[in-house]
């Protein structure tokens, strides 16, 4: 079973991007508790955006996700989230992601700079860098771009050994979102659709049945083949 270690936070919503925020998890259970604006949330919204890569509903764009550079009196400011967590096997990696936010002349430009994935010897405790994706929006096209986004994603899938349906719709549902349940029977069924990943069942049943009746023609090809 995967478990959550230790996450930092820096320049994320009201953490402040110069002080390194460490949050330690315990097991079996970690409360979080605090009054309202004490960053209950952000947590929450961090272990979900390191997970999945997915923003939060009300942050779509990014802009009010990063430490806003006028409240830092700066013209630029930089959010890190460093997640460290144990594999469905056991073994220890840390997913780095990286943002920044500019003050323009007339407008906020948000970046995501890289989504990096370590591991950690755990005899020598060095770290190891084995994928990277840096936002080079200038030199890919579009399409390059979210192959690589998904292949990150679905690499943290792989090491956690949950789907990325589950963390966003029952782990880490943010709490604007988990009303789901209620909606309308089309959006529910797409939901456990993909919670369940009965849309790749449903197709591996096709190719079955596909295969069964090509297998059956044949059969009976080469019966009225010996038959004649």
């Amino acid at each position: 079973m995967s478990t959550v270690d230790k996450m930092l936070i820096k320049g994320i919503w009201s953490f402040d991007p110069e002080n390194k925020n460490v949050i330690t998890f315990f097991k079996p259970l970690t409360l979080i508790v605090g009054p309202n604006g004490a960053g209950k949330t952000t947590i929450i919204e961090c272990l979900k955006l390191s997970c999945t890569g997915e923003l939060p509903p009300n942050a779509r764009s990014g802009h009010s996700f990063i430490h806003d550079p006028k409240v830092a009196g700066e013209t630029e400011t930089k959010g890190q989230i460093k997640l460290r967590f144990k594999t469905a096997a056991g073994k220890d990696v840390v997913c780095v992601r990286s943002f920044q936010l500019t003050q323009k002349a007339s407008k906020m430009e948000y970046k995501a700079i890289e989504s990096v994935l370590q591991t950690i010897n755990p005899h020598t405790g060095e770290v190891l860098h084995f994928l990277t994706f840096f936002y080079f929006f200038t030199l890919f096209p579009l399409t390059h771009l979210l192959f690589s986004v998904r292949k990150f994603a679905s690499a943290i899938d792989a090491l956690m050994g949950v789907s990325k349906a589950i963390l966003e719709n029952v782990i880490f549902v943010h709490q604007d979102e988990a009303n789901w349940p209620l909606q309308d029977p089309s959006t529910l069924k797409k939901k456990f659709d993909d919670i369940f990943s009965a849309t790749r069942y449903t197709k591996a049943l096709e190719v079955i049945k596909k295969l069964h009746k090509e297998q059956a023609q044949e059969m009976l090809l080469i019966r009225s083949l010996f038959s004649s």
